[in-house]
């Protein structure tokens, strides 16, 4: 009587999800590009301490990245580096140009200018993209270390040696 049987579907198989190709140091260093292109284009819209601030957090940002010349990149390094040129540092710039430029040295409620909040706000990330850089770069002496430790080990004499 198997001809009243139904047939069971069998469950969909699950692909395994994509790397994210916003995440390879070559997105990253295209995104890199893309806000310094914002940032030179709009360089007289924007205070020069703001340029020159902004040029120094996607500096330090192409210095991360460079980082995975070496090793790859770490999750924290990534999602950091990628949130900084995709959304803070372009939505800070921009949130500052929608500003009509008289009002930018008028002091708002919150005791600020638009533009020292503006600097505030730039240092902030810049404060961040120098941690990260730090800890990529304590991740590399780290790997240095264990790398000195791995060859002493190996190609030292053994204790066991008479």
């Amino acid at each position: 009587m198997a001809w009243f049987r139904r047939a069971v579907p069998s469950p969909p198989t699950a692909a395994a999800p994509a790397p994210d190709a916003g995440d390879s140091p070559e997105a990253l260093r295209a995104s890199i590009v893309a806000v310094n292109r914002m940032i030179n284009s709009n360089a007289g819209r924007l205070p020069l301490r703001a340029v020159v601030a902004a040029r120094r957090i996607t500096d330090v940002l192409a210095e991360i990245v460079n980082t995975s010349d070496v090793r790859p990149l770490d999750v924290y390094a990534t999602i950091s580096v990628r949130g900084a040129v995709n959304d803070y540092l372009p939505t800070t710039l921009r949130t500052f140009l929608a500003v009509d430029k008289d009002l930018v040295a008028v002091q708002r409620p919150s005791g600020f200018t638009p533009t020292e909040s503006l600097m505030e706000q730039l240092d902030a990330l810049e404060g961040s993209a120098f941690a990260v850089l730090q800890a990529a770069q304590a991740q590399d002496v780290d790997a240095l270390m264990t790398q000195g430790s791995f060859l002493r080990t190996k190609f030292s004499g053994s204790d066991l040696d008479l």
